[in-house]
């Protein structure tokens, strides 16, 4: 199974931190919050991973790379400029092939077990336009906050 991973965004409310640093590469617990990430898909043995990325995007591959060291597979689809959530998948698909995959944004972190998306992915239909979605509780400090 494959998983895309969105960080194309330009972390707008992040300003000045994202002036100069991805908002995927701001340090969260120690480490880059991509990285996070990625740690979790390889845990559920997701190893090939495809990230998009528009804004600063050269620094996303420089810091990590072919993915070799978390134990996985990276391929990067570059936008150029940021298209969106649909945008950015319809540009990878090539990359993502025609089997059913998993999205994450790469700016939001969950407790949310992997392995049941894996699960979960594995039961849909590649045929049919089908998907599960996660929703995750955030603060209620932007309006539409669920």
């Amino acid at each position: 199974m494959k998983a895309m991973i969105l960080a194309a965004g330009r972390g707008e409310r992040m300003r000045p931190l994202t002036d100069h640093t991805p908002k995927p590469l701001l340090m969260a617990g120690g480490k880059p919050l991509i990285q996070w990430h990625i740690e979790r898909l390889v845990r559920a043995g997701v190893t090939d991973l495809v990230i998009n990325h528009a804004w600063l995007g050269e620094k996303i591959e420089a810091a990590l790379g072919d993915g070799s060291r978390f134990g996985a597979s990276i391929a990067y689809s570059s936008e150029g400029c940021a298209l969106e959530t649909a945008g950015g998948i319809a540009t990878a698909l090539p990359l993502l092939g025609d089997n059913p995959f998993l999205v994450l944004n790469g700016d939001v972190l969950t407790d949310f077990p992997v392995a049941r998306l894996v699960e979960a992915a594995g039961r849909l239909d590649g045929d049919a336009a089908q998907a599960h979605l996660v929703l995750t509780p955030r603060p209620a400090t932007r309006p539409g906050a669920i």
